[in-house]
């Protein structure tokens, strides 16, 4: 992924165990994302201290020990958007008629035990159900939740409210949801 390629935004491959419970869905990597090549790159993002927190784990491990918590966890994270075209780092920039979305059918094959799927956000979901929904075979009963974003950007919540709403992914990924 090359952060300096213009306002092309390419998506990272997803975090996932053949095993997950849950798909955790942002819309596309932010700048600082891609430069890190990271998911939740930005260190103002609240995704990894909340889920850290949720998980009863410390705060501030490295990317690779994050990630394994999130597949131990059985938590898997993706982007709905595979590309898209955008100015910055904005959710609000992207460019629609650019933005195409990644296989999520062949995802659910792969992971059949994914019930559930949470958006980090209003964007994710919007894109979901405009690009996804309807265009692309899922599977039947799958539990959509739009979550308050984990972005620096969404400031109308403290990290502790968003923590709480977060709470039920852990939940649902460890089988009580």
């Amino acid at each position: 992924m090359n952060a300096g390629a213009g306002h092309d935004v390419r998506g990272f491959a997803p975090i996932a165990a053949a095993d997950a419970r849950v798909l955790v869905l942002g819309s596309a990597p932010s700048v600082i994302s891609l430069q890190r090549g990271e998911y939740f790159g930005n260190p103002r993002n609240a995704f990894w201290p909340v889920v850290a927190e949720l998980l009863g784990r410390p705060a501030g491990e490295d990317y690779k020990a994050r990630t394994r918590m999130l597949l131990e966890a059985r938590i898997a994270v993706w982007d709905v958007l595979a590309r898209a075209q955008r100015p910055g780092s904005l959710d609000a920039s992207i460019v629609a008629a650019s933005a195409e979305v990644n296989d999520f059918a062949g995802f659910f094959a792969e992971h059949p035990d994914v019930r559930a799927v949470f958006f980090n956000g209003r964007t994710a979901r919007t894109f979901w159900d405009r690009r996804v929904a309807g265009e692309q075979d899922l599977p039947d009963g799958l539990a959509l939740t739009t979550l308050p974003s984990t972005s620096p950007a969404h400031a109308t919540l403290t990290r502790a409210e968003k923590a709480e709403a977060w709470r039920q992914v852990v939940a649902v990924a460890a089988g009580a949801g």
